[in-house]
């Protein structure tokens, strides 16, 4: 009794940290699909009644007259027109009007009003009680579609203040380390309390220079500034509260220099440009950059879709099933990696950033792997580039924004060279991974069964493909949406939850198992209790609140490293240090020496929509004028981002990689390899760094070579 009063205390929790996380996800797919119905909506009015575009409101009854004569109204004006000559000075007297053209332009000005007052009756003919109802309906939507444009920046920052906040909470942040000891828990919270007063100091700054303008400011402006405010003001208190009250489990002691590396990487950032910003008297400078993160909210919601999407995603049973294919081979876990890699490549694609997706779906591609028989250090390395070479395919946001910044390139250009990169970069992760194979033999092993095995394995997967294909083919033909880098956020989650929907439904009527997992494994991939598990108590409810619970602090952690990257942006703009890069070099090749370098230092420290405003402002102009192809520059651009997101010190994948895998599975990996060659002692970090800086140095360099 007392464990179920607690377990009900627990979820009610759950839900009320949860729930605000919850509300904003779908109201963004509420909103974005309901712009779609407003769109197919206009186009059913204008099949059903025509000129609908005229019926959306009622018509305004013409006040011009076609009831008078011609003839009297034209004695009439020449009767006037002579009474004003007959008073006026003959210098200023105007000329008589011409009877004709007078009679010609009342007999048109008497037609036109006949015209208006039959259209007026067409119009008021067609408005019947059905139309009226389809237009409210119309309208209803269409109301709904401007309310969400307006307050999409306001959703935004709820959802970083909120996410954020409990990431802070549960002591979720991204660091280069994790929290262990005493001290890093102390520095860690000091640091964050200045990073949050700082940011606190900013915003408010910032809306005491807005307010004193004397600018009308809108509503929703006003309140997006108070937001702010306020939200920045409570985390300081949580970090004071957690300076005082440490985790029972932290080990005591530590040393103050190795806890600089527990401090989060978003407050390292806060504090490093709100220092520069404080001495440059420019206050407001962080609260800037983080309102022009809210003029892509559309691009940053989307985020936290794709996030919320990878948590359901690894709640489903079709994961292990598609996984299920490939077993009957018998795969080395080498090649096994490798397939796994290549297929990341096309959700990264549409995710849009290899750091997304690695939040999102990282830690099952981790589990996967070793469950398949990968080593930790395999496994991790795998991970942390599983969104790596996705991010050159076709329809990857991070492209089209390329291209809708830079018109010397477009993303036919693009895509078209970014499958050449992609083959280049998995092939030169197959050569790697398999010279450094640890385990020498066969790449796969077939049995007599084998082909048969994997018949058998593809069955389990055929009524996932009928409802995603039913549930495709029902946006396409309703709503005319097709999965796409802009529809995919919106449509993935509505795919996922009719998954789960169906799972939870075939397995009641028992032609559905589960997976025969590993306890462990389940418990750990799942974030589900044992007890749980084992009582199949893991409901649809319990499946979206644990997702959200678990997307709310990927989320937060995610964000806040964003919002911090676009003001160290803004830092390296307003600080002009790269007017430190000379216009020209002398040599095409030093010239692209250079801009790599400069790339692969922007990739380790800014996430990569920030990343590609800065370099398309400051550094593409000196590229061009340097000889280097557009096209060409921006390939080299891509990898050497995705080198920089896995280069130490900071290598950000492999951050993030850390944060969902979870520190034990890490802490695993080393004591795994001790007595082992350097290479497999590091290989995480090797065979990913490795693999991307040939890449770099191909794709940057041979096409020079070759004259392109």
């Amino acid at each position: 009794m007392v464990n179920s009063r607690q377990s009900s205390h627990q979820v009610k929790i759950d839900w009320l940290t949860s729930f605000p996380t919850f509300f904003i996800l779908v109201f963004i797919i509420l909103f974005n699909t309901g712009t779609t119905i407003h769109a197919q909506l206009l186009q059913l009015g204008e099949t059903v009644w025509d000129g609908y575009f005229e019926l959306r409101n009622d018509p305004v009854a013409p006040t011009c007259d076609s009831a008078f004569d011609v003839e009297t109204e034209v004695q009439k004006r020449l009767a006037q027109a002579s009474a004003e000559e007959d008073l006026a000075f003959d210098l200023f007297a105007a000329e008589a009007p011409d009877e004709g053209m007078l009679r010609q332009s009342l007999v048109a000005l008497k037609e036109q009003c006949l015209v208006k007052q039959q259209h007026y009756a067409e119009i008021k003919d067609q408005v019947t009680p059905g139309l009226k109802v389809f237009r409210s309906v119309e309208k209803g939507v269409a109301e709904f579609g401007q309310f969400g444009i307006a307050s999409a920046r306001i959703f935004l920052a709820i959802l970083v203040l909120i996410c954020g906040g409990m990431a802070l909470f549960r002591r979720h942040h991204i660091a280069l380390k994790p929290m262990e000891t005493v001290m890093d828990y102390r520095v860690a919270a000091v640091a964050q309390m200045i990073a949050f007063s700082i940011l606190f100091y900013s915003v408010y700054s910032f809306k005491e220079i807005v307010f004193s303008s004397g600018v009308v400011v809108p509503l929703e402006h006003a309140v997006l500034h108070w937001i702010w405010i306020f939200g920045f003001a409570a985390p300081i208190f949580i970090s004071i509260y957690q300076f005082f009250v440490i985790p029972k489990d932290a080990l005591p002691g530590g040393s103050y220099l190795k806890a600089q590396l527990a401090v989060p990487l978003y407050a390292s950032m806060a504090m490093g440009t709100g220092l520069y910003f404080l001495l440059a008297d420019h206050p407001a400078g962080i609260a800037i950059y983080l309102n022009q993160m809210m003029e892509m909210s559309q691009l940053f919601l989307s985020v936290g879709l794709y996030v919320w999407i990878g948590m359901l995603l690894k709640r489903t049973e079709m994961v292990q099933k598609v996984f299920n294919v490939f077993r009957p081979f018998n795969l080395a876990p080498e090649v096994f990696a490798i397939a796994v890699v290549a297929l990341a490549a096309l959700p990264t694609a549409y995710t849009g950033g290899s750091g997304i997706f690695i939040i999102a779906v990282g830690s099952l591609v981790y589990m996967e792997l070793r469950r398949g028989g990968a080593r930790r250090q395999l496994a991790l390395a795998a991970s942390a580039m599983s969104g790596s070479l996705g991010v050159v395919l076709r329809p990857c946001l991070l492209v089209v924004i390329v291209a809708a910044l830079n018109n010397e390139v477009t993303t036919d250009q693009l895509f078209g060279w970014g499958g050449k990169v992609f083959l280049l970069t998995i092939s030169l992760f197959t050569f790697y991974a398999l010279l450094t194979r640890k385990t020498k033999g066969a790449l796969a092993k077939l049995e007599s069964d084998s082909w048969s095995q994997f018949l058998n394995a593809l069955k389990p997967l055929l009524p996932y493909v009928i409802l995603i294909s039913v549930i495709l083919v029902l946006y396409s033909l309703l709503l005319n949406a097709h999965l796409d880098e802009f529809s995919a956020p919106i449509i993935l989650p509505v795919l996922l939850l009719a998954i789960l929907v169906y799972e939870r439904i075939a397995q009641e009527k028992g032609f559905l198992k589960r997976e025969n997992m590993n306890a462990n494994y389940a418990e750990e991939r799942l974030h589900t209790s044992l007890s749980d598990l084992k009582s199949g108590n893991d409901s649809m409810e319990s499946t979206i609140r644990e997702s959200t619970k678990e997307a709310s602090v990927h989320i937060g952690a995610l964000l806040m490293l964003m919002g911090m990257s676009m003001s160290l942006g803004g830092v390296v703009e307003r600080s002009e240090i790269m007017t430190m890069v000379p216009l020209e070099f002398g040599s095409i090749w030093l010239a692209m020496a250079s801009l790599v370098a400069i790339l692969v230092i922007i990739g380790m420290i800014m996430d990569p929509y920030g990343a590609v405003v800065l370099v398309s402002v400051s550094i593409a102009s000196i590229a061009y004028q340097a000889g280097i192809d557009p096209v060409h520059f921006w390939m080299v651009t891509l990898v050497a981002f995705e080198l920089g997101y896995l280069s130490p010190p900071v290598a950000l994948n492999h951050l993030l990689t850390r944060q969902v895998v979870g520190e034990e599975e890490v802490r695993l990996s080393k004591l795994d390899v001790i007595g082992e060659s350097f290479w497999y002692r590091h290989e995480k970090i090797l065979l990913p760094l490795v693999t991307m800086a040939t890449a770099l140095l191909i794709v940057a360099f041979v096409p020079l070579a070759v004259g392109y």
